[in-house]
């Protein structure tokens, strides 16, 4: 059933099952986030990298050309603190970064040899810890599950007042084809940078300096 088809046993969602529900949601969400991502970030950083940090380094990795508010959307943060994010990590040379001639508040970024090196490590150590916990369930059981959840989060944003809006949830778990942004009527922001960069290469210069 898609998102948003009528459903003849919704008179059967009780507020019981709904927060049943909802609260099975917040702990496997908490579980990601705290048991696998922290834990393995600070494993492989040694607390010397925040996860906001791993994140924007995702970004780039996965991303070329890109101006400070995507920065700030995809971090959720202001202009001025994602600006700071950037340059903080250039300064710790974990990243490299290009100005843009033909439009200054656009920048290009590159990830180090030390970066790189980072994120491997966090991806290898990530899917080992995650095997060890999913290793359990069948992989049938695991990928309709995966459907399932993104099934359910369709459903959940189908009422949104913003349809087709561009979408960055996936956050450090970029797929070339979501299932989600189908059911939820999302574009993905990896994707719309991908087909951009396809269009535009624009040419660069080395800057060392902080981007206006």
């Amino acid at each position: 059933m898609q998102p948003g088809t009528p459903n003849t046993e919704a008179a059967s969602i009780t507020a019981e099952l709904s927060n049943e529900f909802l609260s099975s949601a917040r702990v496997f969400a908490w579980s990601v986030r705290e048991v696998i991502e922290r834990t393995v970030l600070k494993e492989i950083s040694d607390d010397r990298l925040t996860f906001s940090q791993l994140k924007l380094l995702y970004l780039v990795a996965h991303t070329d050309a890109l101006n400070i508010g995507d920065a700030a959307a995809f971090l959720g943060v202001t202009c001025g603190a994602a600006g700071r994010a950037v340059e903080k990590l250039v300064r710790r040379r974990l990243l490299r970064r290009y100005a843009a001639q033909e439009d200054r508040r656009t920048f290009r970024l590159s990830l180090t040899e030390a970066s790189r090196k980072l994120m491997d490590a966090y991806q290898t150590a990530r899917d080992y810890r995650t095997k060890l916990a999913l290793e359990q369930f069948a992989p049938e059981e695991l990928a309709k599950t995966a459907d399932l959840l993104d099934r359910l989060a369709g459903a959940i944003i189908s009422g949104s007042p913003n349809p087709d809006a561009t979408c960055m949830q996936c956050e450090i778990y970029f797929r070339e084809h979501c299932r989600f942004g189908d059911y939820g009527h999302r574009n993905c922001f990896y994707q719309y940078h991908k087909k951009r960069e396809r269009k535009d290469t624009p040419k660069s210069s080395p800057a060392e300096g902080k981007v206006d």
